[in-house]
């Protein structure tokens, strides 16, 4: 690379494998997987990883952060240990979500985009989880999905969380 900075190379090899499911000549078709590898890997993305990833595949850099900035399940600053996404939908809003966003963040003592001082939780706003029948829905740590919020089932998840239950 030619400005000196490199993944570390369980990074790389991952990349490396993925790059070679698509054709030479298309190297933006591996953006997508090469930014979860390095997230999973160094916990978020920052410009510089963003920068490293367009010199590593040889594209623009505008490429790799406007995916970047896309999806939700991407982390543009350093998170919490459990990233909780509140659904603002319609559906979700119709059936109280802000509210609940709103409760969330008295309980937590952070805004909507922080984390709170222990580097437990960072609360964010995700688009839909295609969960209207059970809205208000959330999203933890872009896996598991909770339903039928209220502000008990909200405060019962919090607390399960901070004695390190699983959900």
């Amino acid at each position: 690379m030619n400005n000196k900075r490199e993944f570390d190379s369980s990074v790389t090899k991952q990349i490396d494998a993925w790059k070679k499911k698509f054709p030479k000549e298309k190297p933006e078709s591996s953006i997508i997987m090469s930014l979860r590898f390095i997230q999973d890997h160094y916990g978020w993305l920052s410009d510089k990883h963003l920068d490293m990833l367009a010199d590593y595949l040889d594209l623009a850099p505008i490429r790799v952060y406007e995916v970047a900035s896309f999806y939700s399940m991407y982390h543009r600053k350093p998170v919490g240990k459990y990233v909780l996404g509140i659904c603002g939908s319609i559906s979700c809003m119709l059936r109280g979500s802000e509210p609940l966003l709103h409760h969330l963040e008295t309980k937590l003592d952070i805004k909507l985009g922080d984390t709170t001082k222990d580097g437990l939780f960072t609360l964010k706003e995700v688009e839909c989880l295609a969960s209207c029948t059970k809205a208000p829905a959330m999203v933890v740590n872009g896996t598991q999905y909770v339903e039928d919020l209220t502000p008990e089932s909200l405060d019962k998840l919090v607390d399960n969380l901070r004695q390190g239950e699983q959900l």
